[in-house]
């Protein structure tokens, strides 16, 4: 059986992350909900996973200055 690619390396980080991602979410307009989002569309799904990447990397150029 194939591990889930999602999965969060460190568990203490799954807050964090959660909140990252609520950010990120609030930031391109998209509504999250706790738990359960299926019901996103392919646009905004992907949206929110750029934002997170965007600002990743944003975070990682700032931190090499």
């Amino acid at each position: 059986m194939k591990k889930s690619n999602n999965s969060i390396n460190v568990p203490e980080a799954r807050q964090a992350m959660d909140q990252f991602k609520q950010q990120a979410a609030s930031e391109v307009g998209v509504n999250l909900k706790q738990g359960y989002n299926g019901d996103l569309s392919s646009r905004e799904a992907g949206s929110v996973g750029g934002q997170m990447v965007k600002k990743m990397i944003e975070s990682y150029e700032q931190n090499m200055k």
